[in-house]
C-alpha cells in the first residue's frame, strides 16, 4: 500500500508538471465546466427570484464539478487508441495508477484556476456557506470524485473494443447533467421523483455533494453517503469484469 500510494504522489506531480505547460488549454477546461452551473444559476435565479438557497446550490454545484470532472476518454483512452497501452501494461503496477494520477493532477488545476470563480460567483450571488456544512462537503465530494472516475474509467474502456469511448463519456456526462441534478436541482422535485433520481449514481455522483454544501440535501445526509458507497461498490465491480473482458479482446486481436 505504501508503495502504491508513492507511486501515485509520483504521477500526481508528474502530471502537474506536465500540465503546467498547458495552462490556456485549462482555463478553457474550467470555463467549460464553469459554464453549465452558471447559466442554471441566472435561469433558476430569474425563475424564482430571492431563493438564496437555489443560488447557493449552483455555486456549490460549480465546485462540485470542478473537484469531480474527469477526462479519461481524452487521456487514457486516447492511449489505448494510439498503442501506448501495451506500455502500461509491462509497467510493475496496475495500469490504473497512472490514470489516477493524471486524473488528481488535472483536478489541482482546476480547483487552483476555479476556486476564484467560485468566489466571485458566491460575492455575485450574495449567498455564503456554512463551515458545518463545509465539513460534510468534503466526504461527500471525494465520494462522487471516486464515483465519477471509476464510471468514466469503465466507459473509457470501450476503446478497447473501437471507436465508441468518446460518444459514451458524453452520453455519461449528458445523463449527470439532466438526471444528477445540472440542469435543476433534485430538491425541488415533487416526493416520488425526488426519490427515483435521488437513488440513480447520476445524483451521487454531482447533485448530491452540491446539496450538502448549499444546506439544501433531498435525503439525510448518511442516507446519501451510503447511496454513493454503494453506488461505488457496483462501479467498481463492472470495472473488474470490463477490464477483463476488454483485456481479453484486446490480446485476441493481437493488442
Amino acid at each position: 500500500m505504501t508503495r502504491t500510494l508513492a507511486l501515485l504522489g509520483a504521477y500526481v506531480w508528474r502530471f502537474t508538471l506536465q500540465w503546467s505547460a498547458g495552462r490556456s488549454f485549462l482555463v478553457t477546461l474550467v470555463a467549460n465546466q464553469a459554464v453549465g452551473p452558471l447559466v442554471s444559476l441566472a435561469v433558476w435565479s430569474a425563475a424564482l427570484p430571492g431563493r438564496g438557497d437555489v443560488s447557493a446550490y449552483f455555486v456549490a454545484l460549480l465546485l462540485t464539478r470542478l473537484v469531480t470532472v474527469s477526462y479519461e476518454n481524452h487521456t487514457f483512452a486516447n492511449g489505448i487508441y494510439g498503442g501506448e497501452i501495451v506500455d502500461d501494461l509491462l509497467r510493475p503496477h496496475a495500469v490504473v495508477i497512472a490514470p489516477l494520477g493524471e486524473n488528481l493532477a488535472v483536478r489541482v488545476w482546476h480547483l487552483g484556476l476555479g476556486v476564484p470563480l467560485v468566489l466571485l460567483a458566491l460575492l455575485l450571488a450574495g449567498v455564503a456557506w456554512q463551515p458545518a456544512n463545509l465539513a460534510l462537503f468534503v466526504p461527500a465530494v471525494l465520494l462522487a470524485a471516486a464515483l465519477r472516475f471509476v464510471v468514466t474509467f469503465t466507459l473509457s474502456l470501450a476503446a478497447l473494443w473501437g471507436g465508441r469511448a468518446h460518444g459514451l463519456v458524453s452520453l455519461g456526462d449528458t445523463l449527470i447533467f439532466l438526471l444528477g441534478g445540472g440542469a435543476f436541482p433534485v430538491a425541488l422535485l415533487p416526493g416520488p421523483w425526488r426519490d427515483v433520481l435521488g437513488s440513480l449514481p447520476f445524483w451521487a455522483m454531482n447533485g448530491w455533494p452540491a446539496e450538502v454544501l448549499s444546506g439544501t440535501p433531498s435525503t439525510g445526509f448518511w442516507w446519501g453517503l451510503g447511496g454513493q458507497v454503494a453506488w461505488l461498490g457496483v462501479a467498481l465491480l463492472v470495472l473488474r469484469g470490463v477490464w477483463r473482458a476488454g483485456l481479453r479482446r484486446y490480446a485476441s486481436v493481437g493488442g
